[in-house]
């Protein structure tokens, strides 16, 4: 009998071991589906976020329109109370705020607030290349760096991601809760993948827009070589190139200066600016400031800051108008600067090698049109000059009929440095015009090249007579300083041939005076005076003459020859 009882015993324990693990292999089953359908709800919620990237990736270009929605779903995603997207600056040296799901930010925040590589959690992931995840007071641990801007005491925990794409971190993104919160492996793991994703969006809606602003600077510099190779004046040509440039980049001010070597200047020639006071601005010697160094050197300079750059030289007026970061570019024509163009930023701004490359070659080429345009002026200028040499030939000839008319009693060797004087006074508006950028000619040149010409061919050694020119840089057409030019030879000759016949000694000046309505010019001699019944328009002089006709005929002016004290005065007056 006990064998037999014992047996229904052994079987129900059986019974309640296989119950007991048909239990235990359930809840397992049920641990497992409940594993499987969070994995499941993460995969959904992975591909949830990044379908929602990928769609906003399809439509938006630019990524500063694209970082707010990131911040947005690494936030839903990963269920935490504030989410934020840091992206290197160009040359990679801090990272920058550019969005974030914190309402109590303040706006101005996004693009200035900056973390240095290796600066607080948020550096060291960026430049370790590993996530973090803290749990709770973060603040406590030895990478925490405290920003106060942030708000940063108000969160305990803190899961910062590195967005890596081919092996370059481009940036980091961070969730944090305000409560302690461990993260998940599946967390990490889903805010590692939208990292990825984000990256790659990011990376690929800056090659687009590179590839955009490459067109667009392509297509601004095709569009200026077509207008400024055109049939342009030069002025037209420097604000064409100064307006384009501008247009590029939205620079805040751009200014186009040229070398002047005859005054060791560089002269503000075009600006594209609203500041009257950037117009006004003075012109720099060659050898100075910034621009200076880029003359010499014949390569572009960029500075960040202006207003902190000792070596600038209109500091004050950059704070004034609120320029900061500049790119001066060297215009030049076979290796020879010609001028500089100057591009200014409202904001610090590091020029990119492929900015400087489009300006470089925007320079080169507006250099190339200067030079054309200076060379058509040269030759349009020289076919002018074949028809006034020509008439100017008549003219000497006409002067050497009248000499032949009034040569009696005199040598031939007078008679003959008279004509020579004429002809070398005609001679030196020709050589300036040669010589000058535009179809005027400064007289002031002219009257020093007369007066040197007449103390080295009319004054004997015994004679000390000394000849100055004073008065403004006055610039006439070349027909009236064709005229000038005789009347000024003729009174510089008058003065000594007739002033000096007794007197040893004295004085010869040649003043140039502007009028409100009239210029006037004087030839002032000391030494003999004239007589007290002299009457010059009853004289056969022949020189007078030749002055009185000129002034009369081309500058439809007055002449007149008086005594005033000591002083000997043949005096011009012509109108404006």
């Amino acid at each position: 009998m006990d064998g037999t009882s014992s047996e229904p015993v052994v079987h129900t324990e059986k019974l309640i071991r296989q119950l007991a693990k048909r239990d235990s292999e359930l809840l397992e089953a049920k641990k497992r589906i409940r594993q499987l359908e969070e994995s499941l709800d993460a995969r959904a919620a992975e591909t949830a976020a990044l379908r929602r990237i990928a769609e906003a990736t399809g439509h938006v270009v630019n990524p500063d329109d694209l970082l707010p929605l990131i911040a947005e779903v690494a936030l839903e995603s990963t269920g935490t109370d504030a989410a934020y997207v840091y992206l290197f600056n160009e040359s990679r040296d801090y990272l920058v705020l550019r969005a974030a799901t914190d309402k109590s930010l303040d706006a101005s925040m996004f693009g200035t607030l900056k973390v240095a590589v290796g600066e607080g959690i948020t550096g060291w992931v960026a430049r370790e290349r590993k996530h973090v995840a803290i749990a709770s007071e973060a603040w406590t641990d030895e990478r925490f760096h405290f920003i106060k801007s942030l708000g940063e005491d108000r969160f305990q925990s803190i899961l910062s991601v590195p967005l890596i794409w081919h092996g370059d971190v481009i940036g980091v993104v961070n969730v944090k809760t305000c409560a302690p919160h461990n993260y998940t492996k599946t967390q990490v793991q889903l805010l590692s993948s939208i990292a990825s994703q984000v990256a790659g969006a990011i990376q690929a809606s800056r090659r687009v827009r590179s590839a955009e602003k490459r067109a667009s600077h392509l297509s601004t510099v095709a569009d200026v070589s077509r207008a400024i190779t055109g049939d342009l004046y030069l002025e037209e040509i420097l604000q064409l190139a100064v307006a384009a440039t501008s247009r590029i980049m939205s620079f805040r001010v751009v200014s186009l200066s040229l070398v002047d070597e005859e005054k060791g200047l560089l002269v503000l020639k075009a600006v594209k600016s609203q500041s009257k006071e950037y117009q006004k601005r003075p012109n720099l010697p060659l050898t100075q400031g910034i621009s200076g160094k880029v003359i010499a050197s014949g390569q572009a300079h960029t500075v960040l800051n202006v207003q902190d750059e000792a070596d600038y030289v209109h500091s004050a007026l950059a704070k004034q108008e609120g320029l900061t970061s500049v790119a001066m570019i060297p215009l030049k024509v076979r290796e020879q600067v010609t001028g500089v163009l100057s591009c200014y930023t409202e904001k610090p701004h590091r020029f990119s090698a492929s900015e400087l490359d489009v300006l470089c070659t925007l320079g080169n080429q507006v250099a190339v049109a200067i030079h054309n345009a200076n060379l058509m002026v040269k030759g349009a200028l020289l076919q002018e000059m074949h028809h006034r040499v020509k008439n100017n030939l008549q003219q000497i000839a006409s002067l050497l009929r009248l000499q032949r008319h009034h040569s009696a009693g005199r040598s031939s060797a007078e008679v003959l440095d008279e004509s020579i004087n004429r002809v070398m006074a005609v001679a030196a508006v020709h050589d300036l015009l040669s010589r000058d950028d535009l179809d005027t000619i400064a007289i002031r040149k002219i009257a020093d090249s007369i007066v040197t010409a007449t103390q080295q061919s009319l004054t004997s050694p015994m004679h000390r007579i000394d000849m100055s020119v004073e008065g403004p840089d006055l610039r006439l057409n070349s027909k009236h300083a064709n005229s000038l030019a005789l009347i000024i030879n003729e009174m510089v000759q008058n003065s000594v041939e007739h002033g000096f016949k007794i007197t040893q000694t004295g004085e010869v000046q040649v003043r140039i005076t502007e009028e409100p309505e009239h210029w006037l010019l004087q030839v002032r001699n000391t030494g003999d005076a004239l007589p007290e019944d002299f009457d010059w328009q009853k004289h056969h002089d022949l020189g007078l003459k030749i002055v009185d006709s000129l002034t009369r005929g081309d500058l439809g002016g007055v002449f007149s020859l008086y005594s005033k004290g000591d002083w000997t005065i043949s005096e011009v007056r012509w109108p404006k």
